[in-house]
């Protein structure tokens, strides 16, 4: 099956939230909000959320299958330290691994939107995630040896990776 990678619009709300519930519900601990904490959400919250792929100061993609299923996400956005953050990355397990491309379209698709202003590109992975944190080793992404707290329990952390552009 193959795939379009696009921005995502405020319009397409519905397709945001039902794809972050699924990431959610799927790697509870990869993400900064609980499935709890997004069931909450209002449409115009989830509205901002899909506004975010309109926004130049940030990049927010989605691949789409030919049928029209949201197959993965991925996003990026300048930090308070003025670096080029990736966020938000998940694709839907039958789309996982290397050979669907799912991933590395999408990651290529926000490297294009970070060149132009930066030369690295920083990612947090949990350390309870060795399969992401393996996904990105393969794609050039290098530990830092930082630790941060995870949001959402200090007692855990995520690994600072960054990777040359």
């Amino acid at each position: 099956m193959t795939f379009a990678v696009r921005s995502t619009r405020a319009d397409d709300w519905r397709e945001v939230k039902a794809l972050r519930l699924e990431m959610l519900a799927d790697t509870p601990n990869a993400f900064g909000e609980t499935l709890a904490q997004a069931l909450e959400h209002t449409e115009s919250e989830w509205r901002a959320l899909a506004a975010r792929g309109e926004n130049p100061a940030g990049a927010q993609l989605v691949a789409v299958a030919d049928d029209g299923r949201w197959i993965g996400t991925m996003g990026a956005y300048v930090t308070a330290r003025s670096e080029a953050l990736l966020v938000g990355v998940y694709v839907t397990p039958a789309y996982r691994g290397i050979r669907s491309g799912v991933t590395d379209a999408l990651l290529s698709a926000v490297e294009d939107w970070c060149r132009p202003r930066f030369v690295t590109l920083t990612l947090h992975v949990h350390e309870q995630n060795p399969r992401a944190r393996a996904a990105y080793e393969r794609r050039g992404f290098e530990y830092t040896g930082a630790r941060l707290p995870y949001v959402l329990d200090p007692a855990e952390f995520e690994l600072a990776m960054v990777k040359r552009l």
